[in-house]
């Protein structure tokens, strides 16, 4: 049987990824995007793009209307002036939206340590969709808390090519699990495809395995012919620097390194625990060969012309 499943974020690597496979499935698919161009490969394919805001209700409203279940997510955003003022714009928009549209069914994307209600950096503001979500009358819902995304090392890609290092805040011996977002589009996916589910489900997904950064640093690494790379642990106020030099907002930054503080304490892993529900199956090594290599290499090529 076909649904109408509406995705938001649906060109960036999970809405992009749970788009696909919707329409693999012979599903109807509508995509909240603010690129048109970006979505054309999937428009192609069949799905229904509508261009607009996720800080317009009204415009959300009538882009849910008739679904059978949403994606919801608050797409990031390094460059908004206040983070946590987005957020909360974000979540009570989408929360009013699926009110006002009747949609009975949602997913939607969340983080490990969502059950904090501060101290996580952005993941405080995912905190507070969950639970603004669960106030929605008559809505069964799936909250999805995937581990650190496998793609967070692209941003590693710079530094590396500049300096011949990675590093962040996060302390090379801290031992996290590590997800590839293509991982957390399937599970989205099969719960979008058959919208049977009631009430309140909260799952992690957790990758296959954990690993410390440093670890990581020599997957990586192996993968891109350097096998000697090294992970640096930077001071805060040199990485802040790092940051705001990338094109961050002074709040971005500033939540992102409380968030790399969370992972340093353990906080944020506390209530996630590994079972057969929570593991996921693409490997580190899988990761670095099939996405960060080639992306590496692009940006080599990228760089010689």
């Amino acid at each position: 049987m076909s649904h109408l499943v509406t995705v938001t974020g649906a060109t960036g690597h999970i809405g992009s990824g749970i788009v696909e496979r919707l329409l693999n499935g012979g599903h109807r698919v509508r995509g909240i995007i603010r690129n048109k161009e970006k979505f054309a490969p999937l428009e192609a394919k069949g799905a229904e793009a509508r261009v607009g805001d996720l800080s317009d209700a009204e415009f959300l409203s009538e882009a849910f209307r008739g679904s059978d279940a949403l994606f919801v997510m608050i797409p990031p955003d390094q460059t908004v002036e206040d983070i946590r003022a987005e957020q909360r714009q974000i979540t009570n928009n989408l929360a009013k939206a699926i009110e006002a549209a009747g949609v009975t069914r949602a997913v939607a994307l969340s983080s490990i340590g969502g059950q904090l209600a501060s101290g996580t950096g952005p993941i405080t503001g995912l905190h507070d969709l969950e639970e603004r979500l669960k106030s929605v009358p008559d809505l069964s819902l799936v909250i999805l808390r995937p581990t650190y995304f496998m793609e967070n090392f692209l941003y590693w890609i710079p530094l590396i090519k500049s300096a011949g290092i990675c590093g962040e805040t996060v302390r090379g011996d801290v031992s996290m699990p590590l997800i590839a977002t293509r991982d957390i589009a399937t599970v989205a996916a099969e719960y979008l495809a058959k919208p049977t589910f009631d009430g309140i489900t909260v799952r992690h997904l957790l990758g296959p395995r954990d690993h410390t950064l440093r670890e990581s640093t020599t997957i990586l690494g192996d993968a891109i012919g350097k096998p000697d790379l090294q992970y640096v642990e930077f001071k805060t106020e040199d990485y802040r620097k790092g940051l705001l030099q990338a094109g961050f907002s002074e709040s971005v930054a500033d939540a992102y390194i409380e968030m790399e503080n969370s992972i340093n304490d353990g906080s944020v892993f506390a209530e996630a625990t590994r079972d057969e529900s929570t593991t996921t199956p693409t490997t580190l090594e899988e990761f670095a060969r099939d996405t960060f290599a080639p992306a590496f290499k692009g940006a080599a090529s990228e760089a010689r012309a």
